[in-house]
């Protein structure tokens, strides 16, 4: 039987990869493409789940990190699309860095705040084929920087190539997070120092019987939330398609009258036959 290893990208599992201070590190260095030996310091700001409201079932797991003690770090992995996953970092990422300071306080104060998100899903469509995007905030013909305190970072992990660039820091992070066999763990543990530390926390982590019964109801309650979110859609588009087919019998219904009442039985027994000649009624009627 193999060994059990959690998904790194299951929220929980990565949450408490991060607890590892090399492995945060390593991955805040290869995400901010900085040199990890520039980074002095790390510190967790929220080791519990954050609700919006009392009965949020899912709530939101993020890693929320103090950076050299100037920049605040929010990393959040999504697995199910969801698009409105822009105006949700921006959200986020704004009332992050509104709860910096009290009223009355400076504005100096403020640190930058950076957001990244880990999609496992596609967020910008087939014309953008990277699978890594990093946004700020510039002037739209110049291009120069507005403010260098916000700053937005997406993994998108359908799109990470075949390929592996051992140089290229973050996408062997991301493969590491994509990955669920123990032999692509052994392999990127290999090529990286940070990512052997991660690694290593995983499998202590999945070993762990009360950490395992905790990623086990995480990963249902994921996967639960999704599913609710399926059904809701299907039962949306089937309310759609029977109000389309009543609305689509009351226009038929509609022409049948005209006709029968002009008594133009030749055309009503043609537009059964032919769709585009009833279309043609249709419009001719204003159905």
């Amino acid at each position: 039987m193999d060994e059990f290893l959690m998904k790194p990208k299951i929220d929980f599992a990565f949450k408490e990869i991060m607890e590892n201070n090399e492995a945060r590190k390593g991955f805040l260095a290869a995400v901010l493409k900085v040199n990890p030996k520039d980074i002095k310091e790390t510190q967790i700001l929220n080791p519990y789940l954050r609700k919006m409201h009392e009965d949020d079932k899912l709530g939101i797991l993020d890693v929320r990190v103090l950076l050299n003690n100037d920049t605040e770090i929010d990393t959040e992995i999504q697995l199910a699309e969801f698009a409105a996953w822009a105006n949700r970092t921006l959200f986020y990422l704004s009332k992050m860095f509104a709860d910096q300071i009290e009223k009355g306080q400076d504005y100096s104060l403020l640190k930058k705040c950076v957001s990244i998100s880990i999609l496992d899903f596609v967020l910008f469509k087939e014309e953008e084929t990277e699978f890594y995007s990093c946004f700020h905030i510039r002037e739209d013909s110049r291009n120069f920087l507005y403010t260098d305190k916000m700053e937005f970072h997406v993994i998108e992990l359908p799109k990470l190539p075949e390929e592996l660039k051992e140089e290229d820091s973050l996408l062997l992070w991301a493969k590491f997070i994509n990955a669920e066999r123990k032999e692509e763990f052994d392999m990127l543990a290999q090529k990286n120092q940070y990512i052997e530390s991660a690694y290593e926390r995983l499998q202590i982590i999945s070993q762990d019987r009360e950490k395992r019964l905790e990623y086990e109801a995480r990963e249902k309650a994921i996967r639960d939330h999704n599913q609710m979110i399926l059904e809701a859609e299907e039962r949306g588009e089937k309310r759609g398609e029977k109000r389309g087919e009543k609305r689509g019998a009351e226009r038929i219904n509609k022409l049948c009258a005209y006709l029968i009442q002009e008594q133009r039985f030749e055309d009503l027994e043609r537009s059964t036959r032919d769709m585009d000649f009833q279309q043609q009624l249709m419009k001719q009627y204003g159905i």
